[in-house]
This record gives C-alpha cells, sequence and structure tokens, in this order.
C-alpha cells in the first residue's frame, strides 16, 4: 500500500481511506463536490467537503482519501453507485489520467448548463451582484474543433526521449503519452504521429525538454511558431505568427466576434481596443465606429495588427505598441462616446490599468475573458467605479474542457 507523505495530515481521514459520498455540484476546476457529516474535536457535527474529479452531480460514488486540508479533503474516483443520467462514454481511451479535459464523461448540453451556473455563482460570490447569465453559445462542432496544441516532452534519459504529451491529471510534472487528441482538428491528428516518431529519432539533438507545436487551418499543420499562417473570420482574413496568441477554436470565432461586437456597438462613435493582439476584435468592429485605437503590448502582434489592417483595406484604426496601462495618455475620445474593449491574460486586469480605465470613464465597457473568476473579481472594482453589469454572455470555445469564455458588458452609471 503506499504510504503518504510526511504532510499528510489525517483528519478527518486516513490515508487511503474510502468514503462513499453523493456529489452535489462541480467546482470551477470541473471537479465533483459532495459534503459528509464529520465531528470536529469539540464534538460538533459539520458538513465536511470532498472533491473529486471525474464526477457528475448526483452521483453516489466511492472514493480514496489522498490528502486533507483545513476545511476541506481530495479524492480518487474509485467506484461509481449510482451513476448519473448525464453520464456518457468518454472518447478517450486517455480521459482520467490526461489534465486536458475535464467533461468527456458528461453530456455536451449538461456541461453548457454547469458553466452557466459556474459564471452565475462567480458574480453572485465574488462580485457580490445577482444578475440573469445567458444561455452559453454551444461550439458548433464538439469534438476536433482545436486549431493548437502544444505537446511536451522532458529531457531525453539514456538518448531516448519519453512520453510526448500532456500533463497528468494532478500533478506538475508527470506527463501522459498522447497520440492522438480528440479535441484537435483532424488535420493535426493526421500528422502527430509521424512528428512524434520524427522527433524521437531526433532525440540527441535535445539537452533539455521541449515543447512541439502544432496549428492549423484548413490549409496546412504549421509546426514552426515563426511561420505566418491566416485565419478567416467573417470577411476578414487575419495573419499572425503560429505561435502567437489566436483564439484556436475556429468554428465559433464568427458567433463570437459579432456577439462581442453587438455588445460595444450600442451608439458609441468611437472603440479602444485595449488588448488586441493581431487584432481579431478591434479590426472585426472597425466597420461600427467612427475611429478603433488599438493596443497592443507585444511589437511583433502590433506590426501584425498594422499588417491586418491594410491587407483588409481597414482605414479608421490606429494601433499603438505600448502596454495597457499606457493606452489612455493618448486618447482625445470624449468618453462618453466611447467604448473600451478587453480581453487581458488569464490573470485578469492589473490595478494601475483598471484605475486609468476608470478615471477615463468610458460609457460602455465590453470585458471579454477566457478565466471567469479573475474576470468576476476584476468586476469586483468595477462595481466600486459606479459600472453596472447589463449583460453576461458565456461563450464555449472549448467543449470536453471546464474552460470557457465570457462576455460582460458594463455601463457607466449616473454618478
Amino acid at each position: 500500500m503506499p504510504r503518504p507523505s510526511k504532510k499528510f495530515k489525517p483528519f478527518p481521514f486516513q490515508y487511503h481511506e474510502e468514503v462513499e459520498l453523493r456529489i452535489t455540484s462541480l467546482t470551477n476546476l470541473g471537479d465533483g463536490l459532495g459534503r459528509i457529516p464529520i465531528k470536529d474535536d469539540a464534538g460538533e457535527t459539520q458538513e465536511w467537503v470532498i472533491f473529486v474529479p471525474f464526477t457528475l452531480p448526483d452521483e453516489k460514488v466511492t472514493v480514496r482519501i489522498w490528502r486533507n486540508d483545513a476545511n476541506c479533503s481530495h479524492a480518487d474516483l474509485i467506484r461509481i453507485i449510482e451513476p448519473s443520467p448525464n453520464r456518457v462514454e468518454p472518447k478517450c481511451r486517455l480521459f482520467g489520467e490526461c489534465g486536458g479535459c475535464q467533461y468527456q464523461h458528461f453530456n455536451y448540453a449538461e456541461q453548457l448548463k454547469w458553466k452557466r451556473n459556474q459564471v452565475s455563482e462567480l458574480l453572485e460570490h465574488l462580485v457580490g451582484v445577482s444578475h440573469p447569465v445567458n444561455e452559453p453559445l454551444p461550439s458548433p462542432v464538439e469534438w476536433n474543433y482545436r486549431s493548437k496544441i502544444t505537446p511536451h516532452f522532458q529531457k531525453p534519459k539514456s538518448g531516448q526521449i519519453g512520453d510526448i504529451g500532456f500533463l497528468r491529471k494532478g500533478t506538475r510534472q508527470a506527463l501522459v503519452d498522447v497520440d492522438h487528441c480528440h479535441i484537435a482538428l483532424d488535420q493535426i491528428n493526421d500528422v502527430l504521429p509521424a512528428v512524434r516518431e520524427a522527433t524521437r529519432q531526433r532525440a540527441n539533438m535535445y539537452k533539455k525538454g521541449a515543447t512541439l507545436l502544432f496549428r492549423a487551418n484548413k490549409e496546412q499543420v504549421f509546426e514552426n511558431p515563426r511561420d505566418v499562417m491566416s485565419e478567416q473570420v467573417g470577411d476578414l482574413t487575419f495573419h499572425f505568427l503560429a505561435g502567437d496568441f489566436f483564439q484556436n477554436n475556429p468554428y465559433i470565432l464568427e458567433d463570437f466576434v459579432g456577439y462581442a461586437s453587438k455588445q460595444a456597438m450600442n451608439g458609441a462613435n468611437y472603440l479602444i481596443d485595449a488588448y488586441c493582439g493581431s487584432g481579431l476584435f478591434g479590426l472585426s468592429l472597425a466597420s461600427h465606429f467612427k475611429e478603433v485605437s488599438m493596443v497592443e503590448v507585444s511589437e511583433s502582434g502590433a506590426d501584425w495588427a498594422r499588417y491586418n489592417a491594410e491587407a483588409n483595406d481597414i482605414k479608421n484604426v490606429k494601433i499603438l505598441n505600448a502596454s495597457a496601462e499606457e493606452i489612455f495618455k493618448d486618447i482625445t475620445y470624449p468618453s462618453t462616446e466611447t467604448t473600451v474593449l478587453i480581453d487581458p491574460p488569464r490573470k485578469g486586469c492589473n490595478e494601475e490599468f483598471l484605475n486609468q480605465l476608470f478615471s477615463f470613464s468610458p460609457t460602455r465597457v465590453v470585458y471579454i475573458s477566457c478565466n471567469p473568476a479573475t474576470q468576476a473579481r476584476d468586476l469586483k472594482l468595477f462595481d466600486n467605479a459606479g459600472y453596472e453589469i447589463v449583460d453576461v454572455q458565456p461563450v464555449d470555445l472549448f467543449p470536453q474542457t471546464r474552460h470557457l469564455e465570457c462576455i460582460v458588458t458594463l455601463t457607466k452609471g449616473a454618478a
């Protein structure tokens, strides 16, 4: 029997103790959550939370405890006593080992339902507001939709490369060998085996671990991060480096951008795109505004935004290579006629940027996020600054996973 680490705390459960419980909900990490009554040191009964990956609401399960924290425990699923009617057979034989997907065992309609619930709970618990959340925009394609994957491998040992794949669930370094990914585009899976084999044949070239790149469009698969590729979104064509950021579910991009566009307009004459990348949102929305200012911290990204504006014959844009925190110093638009669109990285916005945004005081803000938790944290500051949430729209770019994008529209309330 495996022995616990020296840091293991044996209360309220022993290491690898098996417990039976009912799963009642899902966390934002996609794990099942159940509660079980226990008695504390004072003899008082309390409901103790246990987190169990790969379980679903309403399931009765047997689990094995592997960690006790101050107010919860973590466990592995041992058996399902009463399965959920929404449980389906996962497509991938690696599901449960690979950390890439959390919901392959979950009916897609129910995935959307729970993603909506999680956005509602974040608004209520982190922002302190109860606001209607729209039904998520579903991905038109539930499988084989990702246009980019980045398998990893560790330093070769004895001249051989080991597993090439993704992080194993619940670990920080261990990898799962992945020779086929059911959420990656078919054309990526077509070339994946040959590239894996060729990489192993070149093991002596690697002095440390490395990451492979597979990025595809309709024409081909790119493996060099410096290769120039393109993606069609609506009537526009976007060019960018294969290694740079660009939304990687091409099937839903037109709907995604279209919804953001509808929210951004609403009578505004000017648009500021504060994290523009290669120009997806700013250029797509430009025809609806007198003028658009776009800012990008990456010099390469700003260069591609300029190239894309020229290639698509878009004249009414200004593209600035600067940090988002500096964007407002050169803006002369009247704030009452301006929408600010922000699409920050997963960590959300920093306080310096938000303070400058609040000082500029635009009439309307469209906040797009791939991390609703950090988005909700920032929305609390918007609330304190006098902004009101008027629309919340989840967008499911990532079926079979816990991830989603969320578009929140805010307007400036009366002072």
